[in-house]
């Protein structure tokens, strides 16, 4: 099914008070909600801009990463800013890195190897020390380590908040969401990392066709939400 026709020509760029909009044909463009459409960096309007301009005769929007995050942040994020911040930090008292395996031993030891430095790294961050527990049954994590974590979320600015949501809810992981924001690993690092349990099992088993492609998208979507940090780091 084809999207709405492109209606439009040109594409600008232009400043507006301190962000910029960006327009067609010398009309700027809302959000679904009939909102000001504007983004604090020419670095995220070009990249809108750019999504525009490659649109053919009938628009896609899934083409359109940048345009949608805007949207998003713009008519839902800024609106309900605490719940979204609660939401994020609430991966903390689940973190993907500290549920292990409890075999086979060589698992257990990639875990350790791979995971630890980053539980090591928000301990020594943030002072939010996690503690790790065996199999799925879960464990309760210090009050004041999700405390001090979830103070580090609301320190993102709206954008950058975001991408951060993306990033923690495709991995699982608060603490890698947060390293890939504070630059500690790049973003398909911690893909990688938030995937060592799936990568195993594709080791013993061999790949399956479908979790492959589902693999593919979930990377596609984690790398825009870290490229959405990488557009705004400037404010």
């Amino acid at each position: 099914m084809s999207g709405p026709k492109r209606f439009w020509t040109i594409v600008d760029v232009v400043k507006e008070g301190d962000g910029f909009a960006v327009t067609l044909d010398g009309r700027p463009i809302k959000t679904p909600a009939k909102q000001r459409f504007a983004v604090p960096t020419r670095a995220l309007a070009d990249a809108v801009a750019d999504e525009w301009r490659a649109q053919d005769e009938n628009m896609k929007p899934k083409e359109m990463p940048q345009t949608r995050y805007v949207n998003s942040v713009i008519d839902g994020i800024i609106p309900q800013r605490a719940a979204i911040i609660e939401a994020v930090a609430a991966y903390g008292g689940s973190d993907l890195l500290c549920y292990r395996a409890d075999h086979p031993d060589a698992l257990i030891a990639r875990q350790v190897e791979c995971w630890d430095p980053l539980l090591d790294w928000a301990r020594d961050t943030y002072d939010a020390p996690l503690i790790l527990a065996t199999g799925v049954m879960p464990v309760s994590q210090p009050q004041t380590s999700l405390d001090r974590l979830g103070r580090a979320v609301a320190e993102h600015h709206d954008f950058a908040l975001a991408g951060l949501h993306d990033l923690v809810s495709i991995s699982g992981s608060l603490v890698l969401g947060l390293a890939v924001s504070a630059k500690r690993l790049q973003a398909d690092e911690a893909l990688s990392l938030s995937r060592l349990d799936d990568e195993w099992q594709i080791e013993q088993w061999g790949a399956d066709e479908e979790a492959a492609g589902a693999a593919a998208k979930k990377a596609g979507d984690f790398a825009e939400a870290a490229r959405l940090l990488s557009l705004t780091e400037t404010i």
